[in-house]
C-alpha cells in the first residue's frame, strides 16, 4: 500500500453543519480512499459513518450535482466531483433524475453544510443523510483525477474507518470489475408505468435499462405517450401494446451481459418499426448488428464535450456519461450501420443510423440534464421518424 503524498493534510478547513449535526467548531473525522492499486488519499467525512465501494469516476460538470447523483447510469460508481464546490446551492425536490441516490458515494474538495438558493427543499446533507449515502471531503480532488486519469478507472472504496484499512483492502478486492458486469436489473423499474397523455398523438414503448426522467419529460412534450417496460421485457408483450416506435434507455453497467435487450432490438429493426437509443441504448442496438463494445479507459463524463454531427457537418456541445463505447473499426466495417457523429476529443463513434431502418442512436445525452442543449433535435427527429411511419 502506496500513501499519496500529493493530499491535503488533516487541518483542512473545518465547515460549519446546520441543525447542530456538529459543533460549529469542532473537527470532523477523518476518512480515506483506497484505490484498488493500493494508493490512498485522506479527507474528512462530511458526519455519515460507513464504508462504500465501486468502481471511482470522476464528472467535469460545474453544475447539476443533484441531477448527477440520481442518474441510474453512476450506478455502482463513486464519483468525484470536479467543481471545487458541491452543496452551495442545496437540492430540490424536482431536480432528480430517479427516485434515490444512485451513485455508491461522493468524494469532492468543499462540501456545503448551507446553502444559498431560495428554491432549495433542503441541504445536500440532508439529502445524504436520509439515504445513508458516504460522502468525504477535504479531499485534493485534482492530484486524484490526475491520478484516475494517468492510471485509467479502478475499483476503490471511501471509509471513515481509518483504523481498518487493511481489513478494508481485502475487501476491495472482492469488489467485481465493471467490465461484464450487468447492472440495468438494479436499476429497471420492476412494473410496467406510463407518462404522458394517453390521448397523445404518438406511443412509445421505453426499454428502461437506467431511464432518467428527463428524458421522458423530453419525449411527453413532443406529444408521446410513453409505456415504460422493465429491462428484460421480451419484444412480444412491448408490440401488444401496439406501439408506433421504441426507444432503449441509457443505463450503467457491461452493455454485453444485456442479451435480452440486444434480442429486442433485433426484433424491432426486424420488424421495420422506428428505434431510437440513447447511451447504453446506443450500446445494445451497436451490438444488436454484431459491432462489439469495449470498456474505456476513463470513459466520457461531463456537461462539455465536443461533437461532430457528419450528416450536417455542426459541430455540438454534449452532456455525456459513459464507460463503454461501440468499436469504431467494426462499425466503419459493417454495411448495415453508418456513422453519424463522432467524439472529436477522441474519434470514438457518437452516433450510428441502422442503414435502410427507421432507426438511429447516440451515445451522449441529448435531454442534458444538466448540460447544454445542443443535441434536444435528435427527440425531435426520432418523433418525425415515427410521423413519417405512420404515413
Amino acid at each position: 500500500m502506496r500513501i499519496n503524498h500529493c493530499v491535503y493534510p488533516f487541518f483542512c478547513a473545518i465547515f460549519v453543519a446546520t441543525n447542530n449535526k456538529m459543533s460549529k467548531y469542532s473537527p470532523r473525522p477523518k476518512a480515506f480512499i483506497l484505490l484498488e492499486d493500493g494508493t490512498v488519499f485522506f479527507g474528512k467525512s462530511v458526519g455519515i459513518d460507513g464504508t462504500a465501494t465501486g468502481e471511482v469516476c470522476f464528472n467535469t460538470g460545474m453544475t447539476g450535482y443533484q441531477e448527477i447523483f440520481t442518474d441510474p447510469s453512476y450506478y455502482g460508481q463513486l464519483m468525484v466531483a470536479t467543481n471545487a464546490h458541491i452543496g452551495n446551492y442545496g437540492v430540490n425536490d424536482e431536480e432528480v433524475e430517479s427516485n434515490q441516490i444512485q451513485i455508491s458515494g461522493l468524494i469532492c474538495k468543499n462540501f456545503n453544510f448551507e446553502h444559498s438558493r431560495p428554491a432549495a427543499d433542503e441541504s445536500l446533507f440532508d439529502f445524504f443523510e436520509k439515504q445513508n449515502l458516504v460522502a468525504i471531503s477535504d479531499v485534493d480532488t485534482r492530484a486524484l483525477v490526475s491520478y484516475i486519469r494517468v492510471n485509467g478507472a479502478m475499483n476503490a472504496l471511501i471509509s471513515t474507518k481509518v483504523d481498518e484499512m487493511d481489513s478494508l483492502q481485502q475487501q476491495l478486492q472482492k469488489v467485481p470489475s465493471m467490465k461484464g458486469l450487468e447492472l440495468a436489473s438494479k436499476v429497471s423499474t420492476t412494473e410496467p408505468y406510463f407518462e404522458g397523455d394517453p390521448n397523445a398523438l404518438i406511443k412509445i414503448a421505453a426499454l428502461d435499462l437506467g431511464i432518467k426522467k428527463n428524458i421522458l419529460r423530453n419525449l411527453v412534450a413532443r406529444n408521446a405517450y410513453i409505456k415504460v417496460f422493465p429491462f428484460d421485457t421480451d419484444f412480444e408483450t412491448m408490440s401488444a401494446w401496439n406501439p408506433d416506435g421504441y426507444f432503449v434507455s441509457n443505463g450503467p453497467g457491461d452493455p454485453e451481459p444485456l442479451t435480452g435487450p440486444i434480442e429486442v432490438a433485433s426484433q424491432v429493426l426486424a420488424a421495420n418499426k422506428p428505434l431510437f437509443g440513447i447511451c447504453l441504448g446506443h450500446q445494445v442496438i451497436a451490438l444488436s448488428q454484431g459491432i462489439p463494445t469495449y470498456k474505456m479507459r476513463n470513459g466520457h463524463r461531463g456537461i462539455n464535450h465536443p461533437i461532430l454531427n457528419l450528416e450536417t457537418g455542426k459541430g455540438e456541445i454534449t452532456s455525456q456519461n459513459h464507460g463503454f463505447a461501440i468499436d469504431r473499426e467494426e462499425t466503419e466495417n459493417n454495411k448495415n450501420v453508418s456513422i453519424t457523429h463522432l467524439h472529436l476529443n477522441d474519434n470514438t463513434v457518437a452516433g450510428i443510423r441502422v442503414n435502410g431502418k427507421p432507426c438511429f442512436s447516440v451515445q451522449y445525452h441529448p435531454e442534458a440534464s444538466p448540460g447544454p442543449h445542443d443535441s434536444s433535435y435528435l427527440f425531435d427527429q426520432f418523433i418525425q421518424l415515427i410521423q413519417n411511419q405512420k404515413k
